[in-house]
């Protein structure tokens, strides 16, 4: 069985008609909804915060991965668990306290990410192995949609799969930024299990078929 998750980006959604995107996403058959918060600072944008959070909790039944691209996340962070967050990432180059992070996300009851910029090498996750669940390729610079997908991202992949490999470390692999059919299947094969995609989605003609489309380049399915 396929171990393959595909998260449809709301970044990339019309935000006056989000519960409309969440929707798209059910039909298309998505396993979970990545959910981009920005703060201005560590990244040039600012999108959403834990109200909104709420308010995808309370509009769908999927899981919600909210990805925290803000400073200093530890000083937030219960409040996106308490929003209804299932899964949290925070960057490693955003807060001096990973660990810390990961613990409290994890006793918040959701699972413990820690997102990589494309110039933080995966080593930089060796001494927090124990405290994740999983960890987020970004394979773009992180703060805006519809950016063009780094190549050297597969190998990245590859490397952080047999990095956790090495240390004996069931660690899930998650790609976000520039993903469609033209970079899935290699994503896959080099250790992705859950993919992000915003315009590949919510840029179609046919979202909810997008997701479909999407699901069956990865997983090797060209017919």
């Amino acid at each position: 069985m396929s171990t393959l998750r595909i998260a449809p980006s709301l970044l990339a959604a019309d935000f006056a008609r989000l519960a409309d995107a969440l929707s798209i996403a059910e039909e298309g058959g998505a396993d979970l909804v990545h959910v981009d918060v920005m703060d201005g600072h560590f990244v040039p944008n600012l999108t959403i915060g834990p109200p909104v959070v709420r308010a995808l909790r309370n509009a769908t039944r999927m899981a919600l991965d909210v990805h925290l691209m803000i400073e200093t996340p530890e000083e937030t962070l219960s409040e996106y668990l308490d929003s209804g967050a299932d899964w949290v990432s925070v960057h490693v180059e955003a807060t001096r306290h990973l660990q810390r992070c990961l613990a409290l996300i994890r006793k918040g009851g959701a699972k413990a990410g820690a997102a990589l910029n494309p110039a933080t090498p995966p080593e930089l996750l060796s001494s927090a192995w124990s405290d994740l669940d999983y960890a987020v390729v970004m394979s773009v610079n992180p703060g805006w949609g519809g950016q063009a997908f780094l190549p050297g991202s597969v190998e990245k992949v590859r490397r952080l799969r047999a990095a956790a490999s090495e240390a004996g470390v069931r660690l899930v692999v998650e790609v976000d930024g520039g993903v469609d059919t033209g970079n899935s299947r290699a994503l896959v094969s080099a250790g992705a299990e859950i993919l992000v995609a915003g315009t590949a989605i919510y840029g179609a003609d046919d979202p909810a078929a997008a997701i479909g489309r999407l699901r069956a380049s990865a997983e090797g399915d060209r017919a």
